[in-house]
């Protein structure tokens, strides 16, 4: 592929906006190196024997946004100072035994429209590429990896009392494992990496797919009737600043732990897992793969030991600097 630049940075103003970061294309997208993001790319579209192929159809079609997309890949917003909300959790989600399904075939997000599709589980930040990405809320970096066929490149932070946040398809990360982050530090720069990015290049909205796992299970970061919002303030406003908010790591059942990883059904997966020294790293990393690989893990504990309650804690992961707020696609 030819060396290309991505176009910008700007805002929806159309003035430069010297906070945003030029990338080359192949950053963007993640596609380095070539060999390996090409045999995970087959990993998607033909599966393996413990993870089902991706499914696409007709449906899909309508994620594509031309006139967003175009005006994020040139690192200009969409709607000035707002971060576009295009995809929301779907509390209607098809069985992951079927495989990762991008169609549109049973929908229901948090506010009973159909804004997101069959298998998502995550919050779709649409924002220009080149944004600096902050952590939601202070905790711990626990693990760093380029997956082109399940999100691209991600970083998983572990907040404390059972909440983790993932924030997937990225261009760059700013973090390592083990290091420490207050609320609002800078953590990685926005792209769109991952085989999703590549295929729809460039009519594709460039996001952050946002994950929130609690007790490590996905969770809608959005509250739905009775329920207490992960939002702070009840909605995803920017930090006002940086803290640690008293950070402490999460415990884990370690019994829990070993029975899940024992119970996997993939060998290399297990060797691994059993490779990493410390146990609550290992228990972490089991909940990262028993949430991007489901299928195998037919064994699923809750491997904090206890049932932590939703609280408001995660901020918009973006700077107050650039951003006011975010707005729902299906409301402009």
């Amino acid at each position: 592929m030819r060396s290309r630049t991505v176009r910008g940075p700007g805002d929806g103003s159309g003035g430069a906006d010297p906070s945003r970061v030029r990338l080359r294309l192949a950053e963007a997208m993640g596609l380095l190196p070539v060999g390996l993001r090409w045999r995970q790319g087959l990993i998607a579209l033909r599966g393996q024997p413990d993870v089902p192929p991706s499914r696409f159809g007709v449906s899909s079609l309508a994620l594509l946004r031309p006139r967003i997309a175009l005006r994020l890949w040139r690192g200009r917003s969409w709607i000035h100072r707002q971060v576009l909300l295009t995809n929301l959790f779907n509390h209607r989600q098809t069985p992951t035994e079927l495989g990762w399904s991008v169609r549109r075939t049973q929908m229901e997000d948090f506010r009973g429209r159909d804004m997101t599709y069959d298998s998502h589980n995550g919050t779709d930040l649409s924002i220009p590429v080149g944004t600096t990405v902050l952590t939601a809320a202070a905790g711990q970096v626990v693990h760093v990896v380029s997956e082109f066929h399940r999100g691209g490149l991600k970083v998983f932070i572990d907040h404390g009392a059972g909440l983790m946040t993932c924030y997937a398809h990225l261009a760059r990360a700013l973090v390592q494992p083990g290091q420490r982050v207050d609320r609002g530090e800078p953590i990685a720069i926005s792209g769109y990496s991952g085989l999703d990015g590549f295929i729809t290049f460039p009519f594709g909205v460039p996001h952050v797919h946002f994950n929130t796992w609690l007790n490590g299970e996905p969770v809608d970061p959005f509250a739905r009737p009775g329920e207490q919002s992960l939002w702070r303030g009840g909605a995803p406003t920017p930090p006002d600043g940086q803290g640690t908010d008293g950070f402490a790591p999460s415990r884990y059942d370690l019994q829990a732990a070993q029975a899940a990883l024992e119970a996997c059904k993939t060998d290399t997966l297990q060797d691994v897992l059993r490779a990493i020294d410390a146990p609550a790293e290992r228990a972490a990393r089991t909940v990262i793969e028993m949430n991007y690989y489901p299928t195998r893990f037919p064994v699923r504990p809750n491997l904090y030991g206890e049932q932590h309650p939703r609280a408001p804690r995660l901020d918009l992961p973006f700077r107050a600097a650039e951003f006011d707020g975010a707005v729902f696609v299906d409301e402009r």
